[in-house]
């Protein structure tokens, strides 16, 4: 008999390790239900000190770990392959600190993100990270992924927003870099390694993170524009305008919107003439003219051509509707059946031509295909999904996946893009990036993983 999880229930209460079937399955899928795998036993910690008395009792059995918060990740980073220790965080739900003054606030990695919000705003403050899931993402979840979201274009991403890090090491040792500085010029800045790792180097237990004044206004609009390229000049016009009180700017491409006007109650059009793209755009800061400006803004583009239509926000809840037609895109593709997806990074400026240039082959290639385009056009991050519409002939396509895949990746390589903007590569992707990474990076990655885990017991099988 596996002594281990007798072992882990002497650090955390036997009520803490799960060891059934039934009770561990939650933990062995990811959220889009692609990945299955199994766990020897789910572990879950309440504090630091038991997540790195877990770390060595694992470390000392030889037994591999799945780092997982909110499981809300989509491409298989958080799920156990086969026989690993699944170490679920969300136990760790503190909010040790906020500091007003310094504009941060010290969280624990298993807070969801809308808990941090949350408490943010609760001292008057602002953080800015905001995704469709952030009732359940967690902050752990975030950081390893370096989550991006809708409002990167103002505040940056996860990683941007993070000032210092608490995390356990694959020897069990606890680094403790909670460090709320803008300036500390004193060697390598670990917590970068972190960021973004998928837990292959760690487990983040705790994490201080930037705050920002709480907007006093917002604005929020609904665009019809003719194709991309205007989105792409409007935004230049926008930020010209409004500098950085343009905070976020999504586009939503005709097929996406009808999916959430399938799927989700509730929904409706925003617009007549079913215009074949849209634009959500939200201005936020301490001007008290947002809304006039931006009606103003588009005004004038519409007599340029760049906008067809629009629809600005009224009340709060206006602009809530408006959000929710945004962000349940994935739900609705969820709901719709599986499709090969691509969250692709490309620099702004070329947008326009990747969306032509990948409509016009995949056309050409797999007749009677449907994209699904969305994403966060002003940080230059797109959600490029395919799929067909009845069953039968879905199956046949997504067999072909690695070919839609070479497609796409390699138009986005060549555009100086990424193929993996902000979920990571987890399972999905660990072999594909093998093709756009260049053999030094992939020797540097893999030189800091064996530094820092000779031994290969942090997450494996993901990101490398």
């Amino acid at each position: 008999m596996n002594p281990l999880p007798a072992t882990l229930a002497g650090i955390v209460g036997a009520s803490r390790v799960l060891v059934d079937a039934a009770d561990i399955a939650p933990y062995c899928s990811d959220w889009r239900g692609r990945y299955q795998g199994s766990a020897q036993c789910v572990v879950l910690p309440g504090s630091t000190d038991e997540v790195a008395a877990v770390v060595r009792a694992c470390a000392a059995a030889g037994a591999a770990i799945v780092p997982q918060g909110g499981n809300t990740g989509l491409c298989g980073g958080a799920t156990p392959i086969g026989g690993e220790v699944v170490v679920a965080l969300t136990r760790l739900r503190h909010v040790r600190a906020v500091d007003a003054d310094n504009n941060s606030i010290t969280v624990e990695a298993g807070c969801t993100l809308h808990a941090v919000q949350e408490a943010a705003r609760a001292a008057g403050r602002l953080f800015p990270l905001s995704l469709a899931a952030e009732g359940s993402a967690t902050i752990g979840g975030n950081l390893s992924t370096n989550a991006g979201g809708v409002q990167v274009l103002r505040y940056g991403n996860a990683r941007e927003l993070t000032l210092g890090l608490e995390a356990v090491l694959p020897d069990g040792r606890i680094w403790n870099g909670l460090r709320g500085l803008r300036k500390d010029n004193t060697g390598y800045d670990l917590k970068h390694l972190f960021i973004g790792a998928e837990g292959t180097l760690g487990l983040i237990t705790a994490a201080t993170l930037k705050l920002f004044p709480l907007p006093r206004a917002q604005a929020t609009a609904w665009v019809a524009v003719p194709a991309p390229a205007a989105a792409v000049a409007l935004l230049g016009r926008l930020r010209d305008a409004a500098g950085d009180n343009v905070t976020a700017f999504e586009i939503v491409g005709r097929t996406a919107l009808d999916l959430v006007l399938k799927h989700i109650p509730n929904s409706r059009d925003p617009l007549s003439g079913r215009p074949p793209w849209q634009l959500l755009i939200e201005l936020s800061g301490a001007r008290d003219d947002l809304a006039a400006s931006l009606e103003s803004a588009l005004e004038r583009a519409a007599e340029d051509g760049l906008v067809a239509d629009a629809v600005v926000a009224s009340s709060q809840t206006q602009a809530r509707a408006l959000w929710a037609l945004r962000e349940n895109v994935s739900e609705a593709q969820k709901i719709e059946g599986i499709s090969i997806k691509h969250d692709v990074a490309v620099p702004v400026s070329r947008i326009a031509e990747f969306i032509e240039r990948a409509d016009a082959a995949l056309a050409q290639g797999f007749p009677g295909l449907r994209i699904v385009c969305f994403g966060h056009i002003g940080d230059g991050n797109l959600h490029y999904n395919q799929s067909k519409a009845d069953a039968e002939s879905n199956a046949a396509f997504i067999a072909r996946t690695e070919a839609v895949n070479r497609l796409v990746h390699d138009l986005v390589h060549e555009l100086d893009g990424s193929i993996s903007a902000e979920h990571g590569l987890g399972q999905l992707k660990r072999e594909e990036v093998l093709r756009y990474k260049s053999a030094v990076e992939m020797d540097l990655m893999r030189a800091v993983k064996r530094a820092l885990d000779p031994c290969g017991l942090m997450n494996p099988g993901k990101l490398l």
